[in-house]
Formats: C-alpha cells, sequence, structure tokens
C-alpha cells in the first residue's frame, strides 16, 4: 500500500469537510427574466402585441393582464421597465395572483404626473379593486414620471409589507405598511386598463424567503371612538330589489346568508372580501344588532362606497350617494366617517341595515358610535 503523507491526509479531510456541509451554505436566489416572446406569458386582454419600442422588444398591453403562467411567488423582487403617454389610464403590475380577480396590485396613473394621487396599492378581491378605500400615503406616492421613455420599476414584497422603488433604485418612493391580502403565493405579471395602454420591458422577478425593506411603518394612528369592529354581512343582492322599499319585510331577507367580516385597523370593512359583485349582485346588507337599556337616540358616524340606505328596525332612515365625480367631476368617492345619522332605539333588540350598493373603486362600509352609554353591540 502507498504511504500517505500527513499533508495529503489534510486535504482529504478538509474535502470531506466541504461535501458535507455542502447542503449549507446559502447560494443567492436566481433572478427569471422572462422574454415577451416567451410562453411562459398568459396574456388576457383586449389588445397584446410584442413589439419593438423605443430600441427594445417590449410588449404592448391594454385592458388586461399578462402572467407568469408556471411563476409561485410569495416574497421577493418584482423588476420592470415601463413606458407610457400623458394620457389617463391605470397601468402597474401584479402578484400573488390566485385567480384573475384575486391578486396585490401596484398601478400608475399618469395623468396624475406628481400629484398625491400619482399611482396606487390596492388589494383586489373578487375583481374588485379598493381605491376608494385605500388612500393616503400608505397607498400612493407623489411621483412625477418621464414620458414615452423607459422608467426602471421595482417592488420589494416582504410578508405583509412592500416597497416601490421608482425610477430611483435606492431609495424607494413609497413603502406600503399592509398588504391587505392574505399571505399566499401566486402568480406575478402585468396589469393595463381599458384606456391608454403602456409598454413594458426587462421583465424579471426573484423569490426570496426575506428580502429587507428601507422603509417602516409609522405609527398607527389612534382608532376614532367608538369604531365598530365588525359586521355581520349578507350574500349579494340586486339594488333594484330596495327601490321604493320604505319598510323592509320578512320577503326582503329571505334566502340571505350571513357571514361575520371584520373591519380592518380603520374601521374600513372592504366588503369586497365576501361578496362577489355582479350584475345581479350589487348591493348587499352590512348588519349590527344593538341591544339598548331604554328608548334613546344614538348618533353613528359613517361612511360608504358607493351607496347606502339605513334602515333601523326595518324602517328608511337615510339615503346617500357618494359613488365616484357623483358631486363634481374632482370627487372621489372615498369613505371616511363624514356623514351622521340619529338612530331612534327602542329598549331591547334593535337591529340597524346598512344596504351598501357599490359600482366600483372600493365596496365599503365604516361606522363609530362614540357614546356607547345604555347600549351593547351584539356581534
Amino acid at each position: 500500500m502507498m504511504n500517505k503523507s500527513p499533508a495529503a491526509f489534510s486535504h482529504v479531510f478538509l474535502l470531506i469537510l466541504l461535501v458535507v456541509n455542502f447542503s449549507w451554505v446559502a447560494f443567492p436566489a436566481q433572478s427569471q427574466t422572462i422574454p415577451f416572446d416567451s410562453n411562459r406569458w398568459e396574456i388576457d386582454a383586449k389588445e397584446s402585441r410584442v413589439e419593438e419600442y423605443l430600441g427594445r422588444q417590449s410588449l404592448f398591453l391594454k385592458g388586461g393582464l399578462a402572467l407568469v403562467k408556471d411563476s409561485k411567488f410569495l416574497n421577493g423582487v418584482i423588476e420592470f421597465d415601463i413606458a407610457f403617454s400623458t394620457e389617463r389610464t391605470f397601468v402597474g403590475t401584479v402578484w400573488r395572483v390566485l385567480d384573475k380577480k384575486n391578486y396585490e396590485e401596484f398601478y400608475f396613473r399618469p395623468h396624475q404626473s406628481g400629484n398625491p394621487d400619482a399611482n396606487q396599492y390596492t388589494p383586489v378581491f373578487n375583481g374588485l379593486a379598493g381605491w376608494q378605500l385605500y388612500y393616503g400615503e400608505d397607498f400612493a406616492a407623489p411621483v412625477r414620471y418621464r414620458f414615452n421613455e423607459w422608467m426602471r420599476v421595482k417592488i420589494v414584497v416582504a410578508g405583509k409589507q412592500a416597497e416601490v422603488y421608482i425610477m430611483d433604485m435606492e431609495t424607494p418612493a413609497l413603502f406600503i405598511p399592509e398588504l391587505k391580502r392574505e399571505l399566499a403565493a401566486g402568480q406575478v405579471g402585468l396589469s393595463a386598463g381599458d384606456f391608454a395602454p403602456a409598454h413594458y420591458s426587462n421583465y424579471s422577478f426573484t423569490s426570496l424567503d426575506a428580502p429587507a425593506l428601507k422603509g417602516k411603518a409609522k405609527p398607527q394612528k389612534p382608532a376614532p371612538k367608538g369604531l365598530i369592529a365588525s359586521w355581520s354581512v349578507s350574500s349579494g343582492f340586486s339594488e333594484k330589489n330596495l327601490q321604493g322599499k320604505f319598510q323592509l319585510g320578512e320577503s326582503d331577507k329571505a334566502g340571505l346568508t350571513w357571514k361575520k367580516l371584520e373591519s380592518e385597523a380603520t374601521g374600513i370593512t372592504n366588503l369586497a372580501r365576501l361578496v362577489a359583485i355582479g350584475e345581479q349582485s350589487n348591493t348587499t346588507f352590512a348588519r349590527l344588532i344593538i341591544n339598548s337599556e331604554r328608548e334613546q337616540i344614538k348618533e353613528i358616524k359613517f361612511g360608504f362606497s358607493d351607496r347606502v340606505r339605513v334602515y333601523i328596525n326595518d324602517r328608511l332612515l337615510y339615503a346617500g350617494s357618494d359613488g365616484f365625480v357623483s358631486r363634481d367631476y374632482r370627487f372621489l368617492g372615498t369613505v371616511g366617517l363624514w356623514d351622521a345619522v340619529y338612530l331612534p332605539l327602542r329598549q331591547g333588540r334593535n337591529e340597524l341595515l346598512l344596504a351598501v350598493s357599490e359600482n366600483f373603486g372600493g365596496w365599503g362600509v365604516v361606522a363609530a358610535i362614540e357614546d356607547m352609554n345604555g347600549i351593547q353591540i351584539q356581534h
């Protein structure tokens, strides 16, 4: 047998250690770049084509989604370039796509360049985006765009938070403190509304376990006093069913199913989480049972989108409309505690029904009863 020197044994021992520990070595995640002529894209849009634009291969997209059909993305980084004109449109990117009606979305509003609502993060539930419910600095940022040229975009997603980089890849333009959908891996892709198109190029995504975020959530504002924490929400029905209904009967509620829906920290309750909008399903009841120690009147502050009829013990008390541009061309129809009614409560059990009807932009309700003396909310 050939003799081996101590040095040779040392080298063999080191090699064995490397092999044994090979699986412990963390390798960086691989970025996946998907050319737009790849068969990995699944495109469902009114208009789409792969074409040369501004010196690059690009995807022209209008009125639909382009999804990477074999993608499975929970956390990580999404990057792409986008180019659009000054025309009014809504174009961007989607992630955690469970199906074509449920996903997270960030999009640009080119016609609002430089304004506080120049862009938008929104969840999409049952095909309904919620920008009338989710507005302000946690959901949009005042970015001034460069038109008809390529702009780099990066989305970093980590658990329930995300941040968006636009042109400047070092400083996030927007930090999103709370993504509103459940944590579930899904497809990634691009989106474009029905108005003007956008061009996209250099699309890639990287899945990571825990990508670092530069931004931090600001301290949460204190909740308004007496905020309603949950509602009993009915299945959907047609708003036409309530036309001329000043007094509800048992037949108006017959056949409806009910589920409890928690409000968010802001008090806003996104009804689209439970109810899918449709021609025969554009209205739902949000119900509270109020037990009163005596006959009395209580103020309830509330907000809604888009229309509401308020019934107390089956009697119509109030009706209002807050839909997009329903008051003037600048009216957005956002939701807050800006209205109030006075509930004539009888002693014992009282049923409050808010029949909330929706067109688009966010199906929601929020309410607060500041003076809870002598009453109890039954959840």
